[in-house]
C-alpha cells in the first residue's frame, strides 16, 4: 500500500471516529438533558405542592419554576396527579425506617416519630400531606402511597395472623401525627423528654404490631 493511501485511510478513520464521537455525544446528551429536566420538575413540584397544596398548584406553574415546557411535564410524568405521586415517593424516608431487623421495628418507628416531632422546620413531605389530604384527585395516590410505602413493607416484617390489621394499626399511629400537629402544634411534645416519648411510642408500636391474643371463651 502506498504511503498516500495509508494517510488517506488514517485520516478517514480519524474523521469517522470524530463523527462517531459526535453522534455518541448527541445520543448521550438528550438522556442527560431529560434527567436534569425531570429533576428540576420534581424539585419545583415538591416546593410548590408543599407551599400551596395539590389543588393550589397548576402544571404551568410547576413548568415555569422548573424552566421547562408544559408539554415536557405531561410527557415525562403523565399528569399532575402522577407527578404528585412521584414527588411523594421520592420524599419518603419511612421505607428505610421499616427495613431491617423485624424485632427492632417498633423502636425504629418510635424513633422516626420523635425525629419528626423534633424537627423545627416542617418538611416538604409533611407540608404536602397536610395541604393536599382530602383532595379527591389525589386520594387514590395517597392510598397507594400508604399501601406501597408503609402498609406492605410493615406486613413483610410480621409473622402470625392478621398481619394487615396490625400493619394498619401501626400506620394509624404514624399518620396520626399530622392532624395533631395541625390542630394543637408540637410545643408540648417537644417539651417532653425525648427518651420517655420514644419509650412510650415503642410500647404503642409493639402493642399494635404484636400478634393477636386469642381469649378462650
Amino acid at each position: 500500500m502506498r504511503v498516500e493511501d495509508e494517510r488517506t485511510l488514517t485520516g478517514a478513520s480519524r474523521d469517522a471516529g470524530r463523527d462517531a464521537g459526535r453522534a455518541g455525544g448527541r445520543a448521550r446528551r438528550p438522556r442527560r438533558d431529560r434527567e436534569a429536566t425531570e429533576r428540576r420538575i420534581l424539585e419545583a413540584a415538591r416546593d410548590l405542592f408543599g407551599e400551596h397544596g395539590y389543588d393550589g398548584v397548576t402544571v404551568r406553574e410547576i413548568a415555569s419554576l422548573a424552566e421547562a415546557n408544559v408539554a415536557l411535564v405531561n410527557r415525562y410524568f403523565g399528569s399532575k396527579a402522577a407527578l404528585f405521586g412521584e414527588v411523594l415517593a421520592g420524599e419518603s424516608v419511612i421505607r428505610g425506617v421499616i427495613a431491617g431487623d423485624p424485632a427492632g421495628l417498633p423502636r425504629r418507628l418510635a424513633e422516626h416519630f420523635v425525629r419528626q416531632i423534633d424537627q423545627r422546620s416542617v418538611t416538604a413531605m409533611s407540608r404536602m400531606l397536610d395541604r393536599s389530604a382530602g383532595q379527591p384527585e389525589v386520594k387514590e395516590i395517597l392510598l397507594r402511597y400508604l399501601e406501597d410505602v408503609i402498609v406492605q413493607p410493615i406486613i413483610g416484617q410480621l409473622d402470625g395472623p392478621d398481619a394487615r390489621a396490625r400493619a394498619l394499626l401501626a400506620s394509624t399511629i404514624i399518620m396520626g401525627g399530622g392532624p395533631v400537629r395541625r390542630l394543637f402544634g408540637l410545643d408540648d411534645l417537644r417539651a417532653a423528654d425525648p427518651a420517655e416519648v420514644t419509650d412510650r411510642l415503642t410500647a404503642m408500636f409493639t402493642a399494635a404490631l404484636a400478634p393477636p391474643v386469642r381469649h378462650r371463651a
